[in-house]
């Protein structure tokens, strides 16, 4: 869809507002001092509210309502009990209402996935043994009497977040080894999304030399490593993340490079899945941490430290997944090493080390910037 904003008007912009209004964030124009911006119109209000929400959500702070944005906030309009919930092979139930009911199965002790609220095929065979085990019909579908039933139950899982106690077992269990790991490095935009521009650096293309230096590094290392996309085609973030899913990846790392209206804006940036209310990806997380401190030691980039956000990419891969922003085009300095092969080496190197320390025990782990992958 096509991003709207201040100015815009429309069916699309009241939908927008009503959804505002039922969250609490917007107002009714008439409950306003203002009132002389019609219901369907996207005002300074209805922005001020759409960042507000972005930044709850975990998504870019804009003020535009682009594809991400419209999900989550028709996501957001759904809670637990409000409708009957079920898998649909091709048309997941999305919404705030599946993200309770994967937290509620995870804290029972049923293994749903990640809290992402997509009623995937996990969440199914989770509600399935939660029915089996409860005396209900197991039919895969939360309706009134699994509802009750989850209502009356309390927490099983103690000591920690549920996902997080899968995850780190995940890891512990994997081995220090990269051999046999399975990576898949997406490069971003592509095709006729040439990203960021700045004088003769184009982003797409800066990603795709970064990533193939990381995919050969990474190959050499023992890992399979794949690519989400070619030179000249751009598969949707959705798509991406299916590709990986179905590869059965062990981690993904999306490479991008950043733009600024302000040249002082400068440095890198990581960013995992998380929603800021205690959902996140905890080794996703790690390996974002790991990331950005070997990319800052390592470059001299300024740190722009790590971030949870629910982009597309972040929240329907399967494994840990995470985003590095190699600097801004629009800094003087960022852009001088970026245009530098030698540089970008640097980062391909830099992110090969984060990914053998997060498999690495904690007692042999080396300090930051100090250690190399024999390959």
């Amino acid at each position: 869809m096509q991003p709207f904003g201040q100015g815009d008007a429309g069916p699309a912009v009241a939908d927008v507002r009503a959804a505002l209004v039922a969250l609490g964030l917007l107002r009714y124009p008439s409950d306003r001092a203002d009132t002389s911006s019609p219901g369907d119109c996207y005002d300074g209000s209805c922005e001020l509210a759409v960042r507000t929400f972005q930044q709850q959500r975990g998504l870019t702070v804009d003020g535009l309502v682009g594809q991400e944005t419209y999900r989550a906030l028709t996501a957001a309009r759904w809670q637990l009990g409000d409708r009957v919930l079920g898998y649909s092979a091709g048309h997941a139930a999305v919404g705030d209402d599946v993200g309770a009911l994967q937290t509620r199965l995870l804290e029972l002790g049923y293994d749903a996935g990640r809290a992402d609220g997509v009623f995937g095929r996990q969440t199914e065979l989770a509600l399935r043994g939660f029915q089996r085990d409860y005396g209900l019909a197991d039919d895969g579908t939360c309706g009134p009497a699994t509802m009750r039933a989850l209502r009356q139950l309390g927490r099983k899982v103690t000591g920690g977040r549920p996902q997080l106690l899968r995850e780190t077992t995940a890891l512990a269990t994997a081995g220090p080894q990269l051999l046999g790991k399975r990576v898949v490095v997406d490069p971003g935009h592509g095709g006729g999304d040439t990203g960021h521009r700045a004088e003769s650096l184009i982003e797409a293309v800066l990603t795709w030399d970064l990533a193939n230096r990381l995919q050969g590094r990474l190959a050499a290392a023992g890992v399979t490593a794949e690519l989400t996309r070619g030179l000249h085609n751009n598969p949707a973030d959705g798509d991406r993340a299916r590709f990986a899913n179905a590869i059965g990846a062990d981690l993904l790392i999306s490479l991008h490079v950043d733009h600024a209206p302000s040249p002082r804006a400068e440095g890198a940036s990581t960013y995992h899945f998380g929603t800021g209310n205690g959902v996140t990806s905890t080794v996703g997380e790690q390996l974002a941490g790991l990331v950005q401190r070997e990319v800052v030691a390592r470059s001299g980039l300024t740190d722009g430290r790590t971030h949870a956000k629910t982009w597309e990419l972040l929240r329907l891969t399967r494994m840990p997944a995470i985003r590095l922003e190699a600097g801004y085009l629009s800094h003087d300095g960022d852009r001088r090493r970026l245009a530098d092969p030698g540089f970008r080496d640097l980062l391909a190197e830099a992110v090969l080390v984060a990914v053998q320390r997060l498999y690495l025990p904690a007692d042999v782990d080396p300090p930051t910037g100090t250690y190399r992958v024999i390959c």
